[in-house]
């Protein structure tokens, strides 16, 4: 009998391994050397709040999204709730969204004062357009409209059906390196937020975020609101806050923001395997990617019926799978009274189907074979108990 190999013992354990829904270790390995050493820079200095990298992250990330400006601040949740206060949008105004997003969304829009509007999603999970015009108000004065999962909403259509007074903000979180008929992901709308949180296509090593704007007053509006209400030291204009990307994040994020559009290549190709192991599976609702459309996978999000059960069972083999998000916005108890609702069907009803499976840059083959193998075996389990229980109540 020929003994097992070193290597072969090693590729086995990894294959017991447990499957990550997404793994961070694998970029900081890859990068882990230019990023300390940047770091070491930023310590060298001194500059910790609004240094030179954080001038220089802005530029760079400005330039990747197509835009004059870009702002950094605390965290994407600040980045929206400066976007739209910056744009002039506080108490009496109502603020449309879509049902099935984040919470940060939703809690942004409260934090500016305004008042929130649900729209629903169409099956693509993206705000539907016939909605939004179903929910516009004369007190309309904002929609904002979430690129979810990686793909970017339909800002040309969203913006043929509120017309030139209501304020168009896209929310980028998670669309780092997507487009739109060409257009980059983070310059639609009067102005773009997105989050830099760590689990993103381009994540921080903590919290960071950053506003996107083509129009060079609300910029200035936004610096002078993410500090203090002012530009300058001891120049208050207006009534701001503290939401200052701080120099090491910037640092971190000017590296691998170099190795962004590699990443994404990783992730469609991952997403584009998992579609051709899975296309013959009946059970699953595959997603798709828009006409116009470039999608860079935040997440790769399928729909199962029975769901619940079949998370249970991926979890029981090794498979972090999850849930993004579990409940629309006016299911949560913070905010079942203080939003306007109704019409919501289909964001109600995929909460209970949708299914991430795992995703990122790294992830192998012999992962992802491991993944559609358990959620194949997770249906099957699944049909058979439906099976039994149908013909348990004929008998």
């Amino acid at each position: 009998m020929r003994p097992r190999t070193v290597s072969t013992t090693i590729e086995n354990a990894a294959d017991e391994l447990p499957v990550p829904l997404v793994d961070l270790g694998i970029q900081h390995r890859r990068m882990s050397h230019q990023i300390l050493d940047q770091m070491a820079q930023v310590m060298e200095t001194t500059s910790f709040v609004l240094g030179p990298q954080v001038a220089a992250f802005e530029q760079a990330y400005a330039t990747f999204c197509e835009v004059p400006h870009c702002i950094g601040v605390g965290n994407g949740t600040d980045a929206i709730e400066l976007a739209l206060r910056a744009a002039g949008i506080g108490f009496g105004d109502e603020v449309i969204i879509p049902a099935n997003t984040f919470v940060a969304t939703a809690e942004a829009v409260v934090r500016a004062g305004a008042r929130l509007v649900l729209a629903d999603c169409d099956e693509d999970y993206l705000l539907d357009v016939a909605s939004v015009a179903d929910k516009l108000t004369d007190r309309t004065r904002a929609v904002i409209g979430v690129d979810l999962y990686g793909q970017v909403a339909k800002f040309e259509e969203i913006a043929s059906v509120v017309g030139d007074s209501v304020a168009i903000i896209e929310d980028a979180a998670q669309s780092h390196g997507a487009s739109r008929w060409g257009q980059a992901a983070g310059s639609l709308g009067i102005a773009a937020s997105t989050s830099f949180y760590p689990g993103k296509n381009l994540g921080a090593y903590g919290d960071a975020g950053a506003v996107m704007t083509h129009d060079i007053q609300l910029a200035d509006r936004v610096r002078e609101l993410r500090n203090h209400g002012g530009q300058r030291r001891y120049e208050h204009v207006v009534l701001g806050t503290n939401s200052r990307l701080d120099s090491i994040q910037a640092a971190v994020l000017a590296v691998k923001l170099s190795e962004l559009p590699a990443w994404n290549r990783e992730r469609e190709l991952a997403a584009q395997r998992y579609t051709d192991l899975l296309a013959d599976t009946d059970e699953v609702v595959l997603p798709r990617v828009l006409d116009g459309n470039r999608h860079v996978w935040h997440l790769y999000v399928v729909r199962v019926a029975d769901r619940d059960r079949v998370l249970a069972e991926l979890e029981s083999r090794g498979i972090r799978a999850g849930i993004h998000y579990p409940r629309p916005i006016h299911q949560l108890p913070a905010y079942a009274d203080m939003c306007k609702s109704g019409g919501l069907s289909n964001s109600e009803r995929f909460a209970q189907e949708i299914l991430s499976l795992p995703i990122f840059p790294g992830i192998t083959v012999a992962q992802q074979d491991r993944v559609v193998d358990s959620l194949r075996a997770a249906l099957g389990a699944t049909s058979r108990r439906q099976d039994t229980l149908s013909g348990s109540s004929e008998s």
